[in-house]
């Protein structure tokens, strides 16, 4: 038997390999992390109730309490349509694993999380990618999608709101993502993990959940909520793909942790999920600004689309050097870790992220200014 070449997961191999120990880390794509302490203020969690879990086995698919509320954002699922995962991570393999057979392939837009993709890679299977147009506020090119999928198309994959470049998919762009999956029967993954993160206004991303029959969402505690640590995240589909996870799942991790499970029915319900939503797009607004400002200090290096939502934004930088050779030097030279786009599969970019301490951030900022200064001198 012959099996595919394995493909390192670009972005996570290099995070899991500098990002600890970084006094600017500046390379992750959730907002600041929230302390155990912060989320039991912030929820007036009662200590003595949290103290008598007990650290057994939980619930394999999920404790019931935690599927239900969640079931309770998606209008028309159940909670039997609910699997609690070790993260979006897990999910996102899950579903490779369950839906792809030999023969198939995937369709992608880059730049994006390729974790998807890389699962797929993995298995074998073929990996087609649809360039989003970054002078068109990184719109789909409606042409290249209908070009790239066929009758082998069995995944249609979208982060929306997107990693790395925080845009949310348009009225039109969605409308299409939606007919090419009809069109051949595929199905639509929607990693949604930064819905909630929203820049301008309140009103959260739409879900692709009830759009069309054949949808699997993605979602997990780590970007919106600030809180990655618990290593929680749920997949949410019909009935039946979710128990053909389900036994997957049995495999590759049993459960996720009745802790994380008994922090994320606590945070998920209101009034604490609005409030770490509103912490959530205060420190993403905040820190947007003061990104803009500092990447405006050298006219003509840096410049950016806005992102729509999230905590990153995919910069497009004007120098001499390679993304690789500017994330090192930053690193070696400043202590600020940025992750290369060339890791996204686009040269000349570096992500960023910027909903952090205003204090922090500015004393990095400045950092990466000082570099650009350096390297502008020849330095």
């Amino acid at each position: 038997m012959t099996h595919a070449a394995f493909s390192p997961f670009q972005v996570e191999q290099f995070l899991s390999e500098l990002e600890h120990g970084v006094v600017y880390n500046f390379s992750e794509s959730g907002v600041h992390p929230m302390s155990l302490q912060g989320l039991v203020d912030l929820a007036d969690i009662d200590m003595s109730g949290l103290m008598q879990t007990m650290l057994d086995y939980p619930q394999v698919n999920g404790k019931q309490s935690l599927r239900e509320t969640i079931s309770g954002l998606y209008p028309g699922s159940a909670p039997d349509g609910v699997m609690i995962t070790v993260g979006a991570t897990e999910a996102n393999s899950l579903v490779a694993n369950t839906l792809l057979q030999p023969g198939d392939n995937v369709v992608c837009f880059r730049p994006t999380y390729e974790q998807i993709s890389g699962n797929a890679l993995n298995r074998g299977n073929e990996v087609r990618w649809v360039d989003l147009i970054e002078a068109d506020s990184w719109a789909i090119d409606h042409d290249a999608l209908s070009k790239a999928v066929d009758d082998k198309t069995r995944i249609i994959h979208v982060v929306n709101p997107n990693n790395p470049t925080g845009q949310v998919i348009s009225d039109n762009d969605r409308a299409a993502i939606i007919a090419a999956a009809e069109h051949v029967g595929a199905w639509i993954v929607a990693d949604e993990v930064y819905a909630g993160t929203e820049r301008e206004g309140d009103a959260e991303t739409p879900s692709f959940w009830g759009s069309y029959d054949k949808v699997l969402i993605v979602n997990s505690m780590s970007k919106a909520y600030g809180l990655p640590g618990l290593r929680l995240g749920w997949l949410v589909g019909p009935d039946e793909i979710i128990t053909e996870c389900w036994r997957r799942h049995e495999y590759a991790s049993i459960a996720a942790s009745m802790l994380s499970m008994e922090l994320a029915d606590i945070a998920l319900a209101e009034p604490t999920r609005s409030r770490l939503k509103a912490r959530a797009r205060q420190l993403i607004r905040t820190g947007f600004d003061v990104l803009a400002q500092e990447l405006s200090h050298y006219q003509g290096v840096y410049s950016v689309v806005p992102p729509k939502a999230s905590a990153m934004s995919f910069v497009r930088f004007n120098l001499p050097i390679t993304s690789e050779e500017l994330a090192s030097r930053l690193l070696m030279e400043k202590d600020v870790l940025v992750i290369p786009g060339s890791r996204f599969s686009v040269e000349g970019h570096f992500r960023v992220s910027s909903a952090l301490p205003e204090d922090h951030l500015r004393k990095g900022l400045t950092l990466l200014n000082d570099l650009t200064g350096d390297i502008l001198a020849g330095r």
